[in-house]
């Protein structure tokens, strides 16, 4: 689900600023960017956003300021000469190249380093914790306006189903009359036998009882999935599926104009309701 959260956590030594994104996405995707000397911190990064998110590509920065840094500036000496070196090899094999100058030794990643104190860690460590926090609240605003969006769409298929399941009591005698209909416009004497004999061939045809009833237990466990408040967005994603596939039967076997209609605005609505079920952890 699409979300941002933004904490700090200071200390003597500093600050640290933990910037989290969230966005729509099938499965869990992590991406942490941590800034040089808090790269160990990465993997505890990592868990704590693992086990707070189920689902949603997100994307963790941490920054850190620390006032007093320029005290503490060290320089990686053996990381400085194998720079010197290979700029020599090079410049032995291309005498033309320019030497490597200061700057670019100073802005090579890695040269220069502002070790954090266990302090700052820590600090990160809160800011992080801090915004992984504000960022599960944001979410689950969202998560509660889309659940009530999807108990309106629910009710609406279900109100729908209870007015078909009236339709279908009276389908035997409509398709009677139909038929009734159709032999007396060709002029032809037929049995009244015969007659029920097709009227029942096609009632069995035609019987969408048992998808309707499908639909009302999905109905049912959409419902409960709901009222958990556990991870559901796979849960519902196949759910969606099975409700669809049921209102694509109900259409097929459809025998009236009323019951067509009805099961045309079912799809609307569950279609409606798969597109809002991709946002849902």
């Amino acid at each position: 689900m699409t979300a941002f959260a933004r904490a700090q956590a200071r200390c003597e030594q500093g600050e640290a600023i933990c910037e989290i994104r969230s966005v729509n996405h099938r499965y869990l995707e992590v991406s942490v960017r941590l800034p040089e000397g808090l790269g160990g911190l990465e993997g505890q990064v990592r868990e704590r956003l693992v086990a707070s998110l189920g689902r949603g590509k997100v994307d963790c920065q941490i920054a850190l300021r620390t006032p007093q840094a320029g005290a503490c500036v060290t320089f990686d000496s053996v990381l400085i000469a194998e720079l010197v070196r290979a700029s020599e090899a090079i410049r032995s094999v291309h005498p033309s190249l320019a030497p490597l100058a200061l700057a670019e030794v100073l802005r090579w990643p890695g040269v220069m380093l502002a070790p954090p104190t266990p302090v700052l860690e820590d600090v990160a460590l809160k800011a992080a914790d801090l915004a992984i926090e504000a960022l599960l609240a944001q979410r689950q605003r969202e998560g509660d306006r889309l659940a009530a969006g999807l108990v309106e769409r629910l009710d609406q298929v279900l109100a729908r189903v209870t007015a078909l399941q009236g339709l279908v009591l009276g389908m035997a005698a409509m398709l009677r009359e139909r038929l009734r209909a159709r032999v007396l416009a060709l002029g032809v004497n037929l049995e009244v036998g015969r007659l029920e004999q097709e009227v029942v061939l096609q009632v069995q045809r035609s019987d969408v009882a048992e998808e309707l009833d499908r639909l009302e237990v999905h109905g049912a466990e959409i419902r409960g999935i709901l009222a958990t408040g556990e991870p559901m967005g796979r849960r519902l994603d196949f759910l969606m599926q099975e409700l669809n596939r049921e209102a694509n039967t109900l259409a097929s076997k459809s025998p009236s104009v009323e019951v067509t209609s009805q099961a045309v605005a079912i799809k609307v609505l569950i279609e409606q309701m798969r597109e809002q079920v991709q946002n849902i952890e």
